[in-house]
């Protein structure tokens, strides 16, 4: 027999059993915004060729300023390759100064159990997203969709080493001129320029253009 929400609350009380328990674990939203400033996040996406060739290219994102690398690109991402990419990346942040603590990635099967090694040895734990929860990893998943829409669904690449070029523009463009929502306009590596309140700097601004990729990316700032 179904018994009623309302005398199973009773039960409960009776009891001496809180029906509604405060949650002592920390969220993942929780965790997402108290480690903000040491996480990272990487995956895979595919692009395909004009000849037909799948690539598959591999790139991390730092949480806290949305700065993005492009690790590498391969059409065979075997357990060396991606172990070798992990190497890679911890050099770079290395490099880089970057303090990262954690490590965000899904459970495919591209990623070796070296893998892991690699960035544990470097004082990154790697923290696994749930089974088909892409929403776990949403800032790497939202970036991948960004680079198809503005790059990749708008140039015909031809190979891998044209891939990485494109992708490198895309990657420089990104950290240090394109405007991100979520720092409030800022850049991933610059911060926001001092307004300018001047009237008649105002009456007199020169904006100048610059394209990138033949005119798929276009940066604009004031002239010198």
């Amino acid at each position: 027999m179904k018994v009623a929400a309302s005398t199973v609350w009773e039960i409960l009380r009776e009891a001496g059993i809180d029906p509604a328990p405060e949650r002592a674990s920390t969220t993942w939203a929780d965790f997402l915004r108290s480690e903000a400033d040491a996480l990272l996040a990487c995956d895979f996406f595919e692009t395909v060729t004009l000849a037909g060739t799948r690539l598959y290219v591999f790139a991390a994102i730092e949480h806290a300023n949305r700065r993005i690398r492009i690790v590498g690109a391969t059409a065979h991402p075997t357990a060396s390759w991606v172990v070798q990419a992990a190497k890679n990346l911890v050099m770079d942040l290395e490099d880089a100064g970057c303090r990262a603590r954690y490590l965000i990635r899904d459970r495919d099967g591209k990623f070796p159990q070296l893998f892991d090694d690699v960035l544990n040895d470097a004082g990154i734990q790697v923290v696994l997203s749930g089974i088909r929860m892409p929403r776990m990893n949403s800032i790497t998943e939202r970036w991948a969709q960004t680079c198809r829409r503005e790059i990749l669904d708008r140039t015909l690449i031809w190979n891998r080493r044209h891939l990485l070029y494109a992708l490198c523009e895309f990657e420089t463009f990104y950290n240090e001129h394109r405007p991100h929502q979520g720092l409030a306009n800022a850049r991933p590596l610059h911060p926001l320029p001092a307004p300018i309140e001047d009237p008649d700097r105002i009456a007199r601004l020169n904006i100048r253009r610059r394209a990138r990729l033949g005119g798929t990316l276009h940066e604009y700032q004031h002239a010198a």
